[in-house]
């Protein structure tokens, strides 16, 4: 059931994440609750590395999110006169519309509400425009990774388990874009050597093994 799922929302509050699960159940949106917190105990991970998500279906994602400017909306309502966002200058403002992925809904919908508010405000179509674009631009590939594959190809051809998983990494690691989408994070290029290196270390490591035990 779970690879229909995939990331909506990242916290290191475990009550965000479940305050998050209990409303988008309460309207009706299925969802899961994640903890990918290091399992090392809390005495030793400390509470920086706490990590839980929301994952829901990507066809979910649209519906859930205006669920959370409405809710946002209503929010704001209730906003402190000192809410740092009241000193942003526009660029800042259209930057947190921009990339709305980086910010909460409450950030986002506030941003536009000063922006509209000043004279500046930005339609729907505009928002959609930005947005695709915005995705667009996530889904591309990350560049120059020759330094991964050098140390990828080096460490395999030394027989050490870190070719093996540098490779897998390179072959196989994905990113969810904002609209629930999942995209290979390297370039078709680096997974290439990705798999070569993959490939390599296995090799390298088996020969290894049979060497020590031929001796």
């Amino acid at each position: 059931m779970m690879a229909n799922y995939t990331t909506f929302k990242k916290y290191t509050d475990v009550a965000e994440a479940k305050n998050l699960q209990k409303y988008l159940l309460e309207n009706g949106i299925e969802c899961l609750f994640i903890d990918n917190s290091p399992r090392l105990g809390s005495s030793f991970s400390g509470e920086l590395l706490k990590e839980y998500e929301i994952q829901l279906k990507k066809q979910d994602f649209e519906k859930a999110e205006i669920l959370l400017e409405q809710q946002a909306e209503n929010m704001i309502k209730d906003l402190p006169e000192d809410y740092y966002m009241l000193t942003f200058t526009n660029d800042e403002l259209y930057d947190v519309v921009l990339k709305h992925d980086e910010w909460s809904e409450f950030d986002y919908v506030l941003a536009r509400k000063l922006l509209a508010e000043r004279g500046k405000a930005i339609d729907d179509s505009l928002i959609k425009s930005l947005r695709k674009q915005r995705i667009s631009d996530l889904a591309q590939p990350e560049k120059d990774q020759k330094a991964w594959v050098v140390f990828g190809y080096i460490s395999a051809l030394l027989g050490g388990f870190l070719g093996i998983i540098t490779g897998y990494v390179l072959l196989t690691v994905k990113k969810t874009l904002p609209n629930g989408e999942r995209v290979y994070t390297y370039a078709a290029a680096d997974r290439a050597h990705g798999r070569i290196i993959l490939i390599l270390g296995i090799a390298v490591l088996a020969i290894s093994i049979v060497l020590r035990i031929v001796e």
